[in-house]
């Protein structure tokens, strides 16, 4: 990939005088990516000293540029084995180089060793898509399509415009300017038409963007700004610019339709690239590789009034970006996607899928899988509704097998959105008392027949997300030494509710929900009252009968007698009666809402029998008084 070819060297300019500064012929040849004959030369070397760590390092990126990755795997891993000086990024060649020679197994078995020192969302991300990949393929891959229009050269970074695409291409521009690295023509953008069979017809260079001798790039363009963005050398009268290393860095820049150009992203130590405008947000999205970047290149954006950069840039994270690099965002349908050469992928660049979620969290990126993805470097990605809405359709860049250049673009068709469908979900555990979160709760996800799907723990907070492959039900479950059990099974209609909400879940003590009462262990509830004279259920009865069954729901190991209570007035046979209905009334009710006999020990009318006041037979007592022997116990075992 061309374009990927221009980042590493920009990363890597300004370690060239470190090159020239050690004197080493293979040095020079590795910074001047001429890594064949580096190789050649390295080995030469080796057989008269050592090579020292870093220079090892830069033999192993010889091969793995080469695609000797057998070789480049043996190298990094005696590195990583002897020092520290290992980078993320080379860290993550060193398990791509794994994977390519089929060693997925001995990956999955490295990252367990190393799981202390990992981020866990790298794992969990890595965990999900090798699980994602076993599943068999279910694209037609006839829906991708070459495009007549490519080049010998690198065509890439396809951006919908009008009635048809903007996109990058190092084709001849008949300039004598040729950008060294590559021995081609500087980027320029250029413009295809969209046919009516969805093909690129009418190629011509994009003039509404102004000439430059230098790089001009990955194109963008907000209908509600009526602006073009693009990434474009550093350059001033005509001249490239250079910080004090003598790297020429990308910058960012705006055009906007009555012809006003400004820079909104430069820096000379510092390259930007692919730049997405969100109209929704008017959030700037790019790729950048800054300090706090978790490997190679990460995903940002910047907040904007009406483009106009309003803060700082804010990484993406590390369920987004990766030890890799990660390039090309673009939104469509509250997804992001984006590709990155993460070592879990099928080879190369793949393009991904996250969702992004209400509290503007991610889910975690899944690999579209074979057809939009292949063994080589697949990016660029754009999709829009077909014109009419019976489909989708877009864009993307590769550099499979069987194309015309480094970087082709190709074209898809898709009846619906693609990437597997997943349900994730976040929110607390807490204390239902004092609304506290619970750390180490544990948090399962169950499926219909009650497997575990998967188990995550809460954090310090109570904090927790977990996510799992779609599914048409799923039990929701937490729980925490010396509480309660949570349980909900939602079906597919709630699952879509829930998961773009904060899921909070209550987990009780038992002593918050019992009390002593008359020398007996009892549920915590209110006082109710069945209508005069009768047995039968009303709103407040009903109303405490539920916390019955939340309290049973939340420790289903509890046992209970019901013991129901009349006042003296009436005959004893009467009240004797009237309580045991009602008793019988309330295990009715409670077992067919989800209790069941292992619950309910018995249930038991007392009527009068154990008068708690002075109000027995023939004294006269006021209402409330009486009212004191009206009484329902739920006694814990």
């Amino acid at each position: 990939m061309k374009f990927k070819f221009i980042i590493s060297f920009l990363v890597f300019m300004p370690l060239l005088t470190f090159a020239q500064n050690k004197k080493s012929k293979a040095d020079n040849l590795f910074y001047g990516y001429q890594y064949q004959q580096a190789i050649t030369e390295y080995k030469k070397e080796m057989e008269k000293n050592p090579l020292t760590n870093h220079q090892l390092l830069n033999l192993a990126d010889s091969y793995f540029s080469k695609g000797s990755f057998d070789n480049a795997s043996e190298l990094y891993l005696e590195v990583n084995k002897n020092d520290t000086i290992m980078s993320v990024n080379r860290f993550n060649k060193m398990l791509q180089s794994l994977s390519k020679i089929s060693e997925r197994d001995r990956v999955k078995t490295f990252l367990r060793s190393k799981a202390d020192k990992l981020s866990p969302e790298l794992l969990e991300n890595a965990e999900f898509n090798y699980s994602l990949l076993e599943i068999p393929n279910k694209n037609d891959n006839n829906i991708i399509r070459d495009l007549g229009i490519n080049s010998p050269q690198g065509d890439f970074s396809p951006a919908f415009y009008k009635n048809g695409i903007l996109f990058s291409s190092s084709r001849s521009r008949n300039s004598k300017n040729v950008y060294e690295p590559t021995g081609e023509s500087y980027l320029n953008i250029y413009f295809a038409r969209i046919n009516s069979s969805n093909a690129l017809v009418d190629v011509e260079a994009f003039k509404e963007i102004p000439a430059t001798e230098f790089h001009k790039s990955t194109p963008y363009y907000s209908s509600k700004l009526s602006t073009f963005f693009y990434i474009l050398s550093n350059t001033e009268d005509g001249e490239l610019r250079y910080d004090e290393n003598g790297k020429n860095a990308l910058a960012i820049g705006t055009l906007s339709e009555n012809g006003r150009f400004r820079f909104i992203l430069k820096d000379l130590s510092t390259s930007f690239y692919y730049p997405f405008f969100d109209d929704t947000t008017e959030r700037l999205y790019f790729a950048a590789n800054f300090d706090d970047s978790y490997g190679g290149t990460d995903l940002y954006y910047v907040y904007t009034n009406n483009g106009q950069i309003m803060s700082a840039p804010i990484n993406l994270g590390p369920r987004i970006n990766s030890p890799g690099n990660e390039i090309a965002p673009y939104i469509f349908d509250g997804s992001l996607y984006f590709s990155s050469d993460v070592f879990y992928g099928l080879g190369g660049m793949d393009i991904y899928k996250s969702n992004i979620l209400a509290d503007e969290a991610y889910t975690i990126p899944v690999n579209l899988g074979e057809g939009i993805n292949s063994k080589s470097d697949d990016f660029g990605f754009i999709i829009e509704r077909s014109k009419d809405d019976d489909g989708l359709s877009g864009f993307f860049a590769s550099n499979r097998k069987g194309g015309k250049g480094g970087d082709d673009l190709y074209a898809f068709e898709l009846d619906e959105t693609p990437g597997l469908k997943t349900f994730a979900l976040g929110g607390k555990v807490v204390n239902l008392r004092n609304k506290a979160g619970l750390q180490g709760a544990q948090v399962r996800l169950l499926n219909q027949q009650g497997d575990i799907l998967k188990e995550v723990v809460s954090g310090t907070d109570g904090s927790f997300r977990i996510e799992i492959p779609w599914m048409s039900q799923v039990t929701i479950q937490a729980m925490s030494d010396g509480y309660s059990i949570f349980s909900t099974t939602y079906s597919e209609e709630g699952m879509k509710e829930i998961q773009n909400t904060a899921y909070n879940m209550g987990l009780a003590k038992m002593e918050d929900l019992i009390t002593e009462k008359e020398e007996k262990t009892v549920l915590k509830l209110k006082k109710f009252y069945f209508d005069k004279g009768k047995s039968t259920m009303n709103a407040q009865v009903e109303t405490e009968l539920k916390k019955v069954i939340d309290a049973v729901e939340r420790f289903p190991q509890i046992r209970l007698r019901i013991e129901s209570y009349t006042d003296s007035r009436g005959s004893s046979s009467y009240n004797k009666r009237l309580s045991q209905d009602r008793a019988n009334t309330i295990k009715q009710y409670l077992l067919s809402n989800g209790l069941n006999s292992h619950n309910i020990i018995e249930a038991t009318g007392y009527g009068e029998e154990k008068i708690v006041n002075n109000c027995t037979n023939g004294a006269y007592c006021l209402d409330f008084l009486h009212k004191q022997n009206e009484r329902t116990l739920f006694v814990v075992e």
